[in-house]
């Protein structure tokens, strides 16, 4: 028993490290603590279970979507037969983003609402940000109407817990940008920029920059938005193979600053 319990805090712990990691800019050390997390929880059949429910965050986090899919449904068919439906409804939430990233819309959306309803249920709290994914579905689905009101109860949502707050005004700039509200988008951006330059969250940062950046070559001022975007770039030191980084260097070559940049 104590071996199972040590397993459990273990893997919590590797997990919660490995989110800290990619957060805070650091996505190969992220997928070392995932590694290591899986190692530890298959010392266990408790551990495995418990372990089986996380790496597909880490996969949603790296934007690899096909690989997220595949390790939600993995867990939540683990769920469903073991009874363990307070996972299963997490599990969930995460296939219906992967889904919907993937092109499949409607079934995305689906299920990423049955995912927080059944939280809701179960007294789970924190969905601040799968709320705001649910926003961002219904946004690439054509509902931006929808999209919106969503997204703005995405923010009233645990209000006091901001670690995911960067990635919702940054949610909320793109859905009011394909609304046409760009003053406003361009306010959620920099907000996003400055709240994770706060917290340190260089993740969160970039993907705001980035989103910023564009509006900016929009509108007229290339220089301001290469001359932001080579800043944090530049502050990485690993994870050039993901999606994130990859698609800010393309973005800084459209902008002309390919030259400050690391091989």
């Amino acid at each position: 028993m104590r071996l199972a319990e040590t397993a459990l805090t273990t893997v919590a712990g590797f997990m919660l490290a490995s989110w800290n990691a990619w957060i805070l800019g650091r996505a190969d050390l992220a997928r070392d603590r995932d590694a290591r997390m899986i190692a530890v929880g298959n010392t266990t059949p408790h551990g495995r279970l418990w372990s089986a429910n996380y790496p597909g965050l880490i996969r949603w986090f790296l934007c690899e979507y096909e690989q997220a899919e595949a390790l939600a449904a993995q867990a939540l068919e683990l769920c469903e037969q073991y009874q363990l439906p307070w996972f299963a409804a997490g599990d969930r939430a995460l296939l219906g983003i992967a889904r919907s990233q993937l092109g499949r819309g409607a079934e995305g959306i689906a299920l990423i609402r049955r995912g927080i309803g059944e939280m809701r249920e179960f007294g789970i709290l924190a969905i601040g940000l799968l709320t705001a994914e649910l926003a961002a579905a219904l946004g690439r689905d054509g509902a931006i109407v929808e999209a919106l009101a969503t997204v703005e109860q995405a923010l009233q949502v645990n209000s006091d817990d901001i670690w995911y707050r960067p990635g919702i005004f940054r949610i909320r700039g793109e859905l009011r940008l394909k609304h046409r509200q760009t003053e406003l988008a361009e306010a959620d951006f920099r907000e996003a920029v400055a709240l994770a330059q706060q917290m340190g969250a260089k993740a969160w940062e970039l993907r705001a920059t980035m989103s910023l950046a564009r509006l900016l070559a929009s509108t007229g001022r290339r220089g301001e938005a290469c001359s932001m975007l080579t800043e944090i770039y530049n502050w990485f030191t690993e994870g050039f193979d993901t999606a994130d980084l990859k698609e800010a260097k393309a973005l800084l070559e459209e902008l002309g600053g390919i030259g400050a940049l690391p091989v």
